[in-house]
């Protein structure tokens, strides 16, 4: 079992403290230090006021923001949460994911999702109910571009002939690619296209949001990880080389006063008994010293317990 966790910009106006390079650097290192396994960034290029206003946050470009993380650091993964797929063309998405493995030497996987800020995707020129058949297409693509040469591609979005793309990631047979989504359609892209199913804690009414699958209790959780070794062992594919990233229900928010260490050790072990191979974990995001001070404590009373 290995921890990340996303980088806290957790609000809007967004902690001017936490979008400097410097601080991205100094997070960065402290999470390696602690024997955090990953890092990511959210992906929200052009959110409207309403949504921010409503409680959304403010973002960094995911890429960029790794690229950094990957300068300072030897060994923590980038682990975006999650890239929104449909907002890009999937040639320039494999060609960042390429880089930054190189770049990373090997650090990098490939987190994404569908998106649902029907807005942002409007003010994208991206069409909203078609998203799901751009997703697809776009997974084919890039595992397409990240492992063949002279690649011809005819879908009903993407149209290339002839393209190769080097230089080529340097992990084999490509970075890993993790699905978001807590609904079977997520579940069956993962068996079809991915390396790792990452759902996310979300009760009825942000599932209703989001418009995803209620996912607020073990039980749902795993639920979801019998259906997906179901649909894994019925396609023939290894379900104990398939990574499950979940956050647990128990001890609470690391770095707030009733954050319980016992119960939330607790709780790791139920999620291992799912499957859960990756921990996501909240941190706080109003100011870089608890930031920092969080990671290091959670590192003491965690990590190093597990």
């Amino acid at each position: 079992m290995r921890f990340v966790f996303t980088y806290p910009i957790i609000a809007h106006p967004s902690n001017r403290e936490l979008v400097r390079g410097s601080s991205v650097t100094q997070v960065a290192v402290a999470a390696e230090a602690a024997g955090f396994g990953g890092l990511g960034f959210t992906d929200h290029p052009a959110p409207t006021q309403r949504w921010l206003d409503a409680g959304g946050h403010d973002s960094l470009d995911p890429f960029v923001a790794m690229g950094f993380a990957a300068a300072s650091t030897s060994s923590i993964r980038l682990i975006p949460n999650v890239v929104v797929l449909p907002y890009r063309n999937p040639f320039v998405v494999a060609k960042a994911g390429a880089t930054l493995d190189l770049m990373s030497e090997g650090r990098f996987t490939l987190a994404v999702g569908l998106g649902y800020l029907r807005k942002e995707f409007a003010a994208l020129g991206v069409d909203f109910d078609g998203r799901a058949a751009l997703f697809d297409e776009a997974l084919q693509v890039i595992r397409a571009v990240w492992t063949g040469d002279d690649l011809s591609f005819a879908g009903q979005n993407f149209t290339a002939k002839g393209i190769t793309a080097h230089p080529r990631p340097v992990s084999l047979p490509h970075p890993p690619i993790w699905i978001g989504g807590n609904t079977a359609a997520a579940r069956q892209r993962v068996v079809t296209h991915g390396d790792g199913w990452a759902p996310f804690a979300a009760p009825p009414g942000l599932a209703a949001t989001a418009g995803t699958a209620t996912m607020d209790s073990i039980e749902h959780l795993a639920a979801g990880a019998d259906d997906l070794r179901r649909r894994l062992d019925a396609a023939g594919r290894d379900s104990s080389a398939i990574d499950i990233s979940f956050s647990t229900f128990t001890g609470g928010s690391p770095g707030t006063p009733d954050f319980n260490a016992d119960a939330y050790l607790a709780g790791l072990d139920d999620l291992a008994k799912v499957g859960v191979t990756w921990v996501q974990v909240s941190m706080p995001g109003d100011s870089l010293g608890d930031l920092l001070e969080t990671i290091d404590g959670f590192g003491r009373q965690i990590i190093a317990e597990v």
